[in-house]
């Protein structure tokens, strides 16, 4: 017997567990996600979240509190009578009156092998701090941040190259049949649980913008990993000087190479930077308002001499 779920999820990366559990035949009876949010080339108009325009195309209703503080949402929810509330990416943390508000509790998946990088944001973090795999993880969800105990887990290996983008694009496919597999476990009365580890716990705080500007100081593998953990949003950067002021260019790929200078100096024409040890080679930029390039096609429209310090 398929189960009644509620679904709760906001951005691209939740959108194939919610199809998931469509096409394993569970009955989605609503979907909640963060309201619409101003958008377009200016700004101007409200636009819904990639989780609400999924649901509307699969025909299920969308709800978008801004919280759960009226009782009127929190009645709602529990009119459902849902058996299960599946939470991925919904960017709320819930009041108990929602985590109890279902016959079998709340799941997450959460992008993390937890109690490694609890928080808001574990794929960036994770290659930030060089790590070489991570993972996804179906928890159920308890009034603390993430730390609820654990049913099923897949890991992914990090390259040396993997970019935030390319991790979360194979955790999001990885989760979205994790998910289905929990679901038919749950289904089936079989889910096991396992209490997480509290020796190893960290917090992956949200990206802050102070965070983004790249420091050529740090050794080359840090400034490796910092680009590459940011790329391609928010993006780190560097500001040089281009027709005489000052700009940010964002770097979106780079090369771990060897090569010795002043951190932050250019030292050949194939826009090789030192770093405070070991140096990066500037594989893929953008300019603001401009698309992203690979060096050479960057280095047509804008000469950089060797020499010119990046910072």
């Amino acid at each position: 017997m398929a189960l009644r779920i509620i679904f709760m999820g906001t951005p691209d990366f939740s959108v194939p567990t919610l199809r998931a559990l469509v096409d394993a035949g569970h009955e989605v009876v609503a979907v909640y996600s963060q309201p619409p949010r101003p958008g377009g080339r200016r700004g101007l108009d409200l636009q819904k979240s990639p989780v609400h325009q999924a649901a509307e195309l699969l025909g299920i209703p969308v709800f978008t509190p801004l919280n759960f503080k009226a009782e009127e949402d929190r009645a709602q929810f529990n009119e459902f009578e849902a058996d299960v509330a599946v939470v991925v990416a919904y960017g709320l943390l819930l009041p108990e009156a929602i985590l109890k508000g279902t016959r079998l509790g709340c799941y997450n998946g959460h992008a993390s092998l937890l109690p490694r990088w609890r928080g808001a944001a574990p794929i960036q973090r994770a290659i930030m701090a060089g790590d070489s795999e991570t993972g996804i993880m179906v928890m159920q969800m308890e009034k603390g941040l993430d730390t609820g105990p654990v049913a099923l887990t897949a890991k992914i290996t990090i390259g040396p190259n993997m970019t935030a983008g390319e991790l979360h694009d194979a955790l999001m496919l990885a989760g979205s049949r994790l998910m289905r597999e929990a679901m038919q476990k749950l289904e089936d009365g079989d889910l096991p649980l396992t209490p997480q580890n509290e020796d190893g716990v960290l917090y992956a705080a949200k990206i802050d913008k102070s965070e983004t500007r790249i420091n050529f100081s740090r050794s080359g593998q840090d400034v490796h990993n910092h680009i590459r953990g940011l790329a391609p949003f928010p993006g780190a950067w560097f500001e040089m000087d281009i027709g005489g002021k000052p700009e940010r260019v964002k770097v979106l790929e780079t090369e771990l190479t060897t090569g010795m200078g002043e951190a932050g100096s250019v030292l050949d024409d194939a826009l090789t930077v030192a770093c405070g040890s070991g140096a990066v080679r500037l594989v893929r930029l953008q300019k603001a308002g401009g698309k992203p390039l690979l060096a050479a096609d960057f280095l047509r429209g804008t000469p950089v001499s060797v020499g010119t310090r990046l910072g």
